[in-house]
């Protein structure tokens, strides 16, 4: 059984979610405050977290920076800020989704069911492991990714998107192309998430923008991987 951790001060909402993620078949954790989330994080296991961001003690974006700086754990934003500064934010520091509230307890449960879907797919994919495109060396079974034999740290989703892309080389997908692909479902419009990972993952295999171009923009259609 999957286990989610519901990090959400709001008691009556997590215990809402909760119920719905459970009548879907996991186990589920809830905390109120970062603090507890965090010390969660630290001391247990868990396949996917959902993060509120405004949080005692702790803020989910501290909490956030923190665990992407050494797991690659699917983390869903929760939360009641729409402005897009909030979700650029969020995506840039790990997460993997940003969800604002209201939303129906429907779309929560296909999304966590996407994200744990992808990352379990990926991890068990039995093809051949190493994908080597000049400097870049990327290490599918254990879900690494080397420039000149240095190991570059992506978050789980950057991670998806850059394996996609290169399994793919020399084709053109465009923006909603990839949130279907490695999201798993529809782009409902919304092309932040792309650009944003996109932009990250950029800045950590191409540090020197004299060198090498792995992932190129096609104006006005999308992105290919180039080998």
């Amino acid at each position: 059984m999957k286990r989610i951790l519901i990090i959400e001060d709001d008691k009556s909402i997590s215990e809402l979610q909760k119920d719905y993620l459970e009548m879907s078949g996991y186990e589920v954790v809830c905390a109120f405050d970062g603090k507890r989330g965090f010390d969660y994080i630290n001391n247990d296991k868990f396949d996917l977290i959902i993060l509120d961001l405004m949080l005692p003690q702790i803020d989910g974006f501290d909490i956030l920076r923190e665990i992407s700086k050494t797991s690659q754990i699917p983390i869903l934003i929760v939360s009641a800020k729409s402005d897009e500064t909030y979700k650029i934010k969020g995506l840039n520091l790990g997460a993997n989704d940003y969800i604002t509230k209201p939303f129906s307890m429907g779309e929560l449960v296909a999304r966590v069911n996407s994200h744990i879907k992808t990352y379990e797919k990926l991890k068990n994919n039995n093809q051949e492991r190493l994908i080597v495109a000049g400097a870049l060396s990327i290490d599918k079974e254990d879900r690494r990714v080397y420039i000149d034999d240095n190991e570059v740290f992506l978050t789980q989703k950057e991670f998806d998107l850059l394996l996609f892309l290169a399994e793919n080389p020399n084709r053109v997908f465009s923006k909603e192309d990839l949130f279907e692909k490695v999201w798993g479902y529809d782009a409902l419009s919304d092309t932040t998430t792309i650009t944003v990972h996109i932009a990250r993952i950029r800045e950590k295999i191409q540090p020197n923008p004299t060198c090498r171009h792995y992932i190129e923009t096609v104006w006005g259609t999308g992105y290919r991987f180039r080998i």
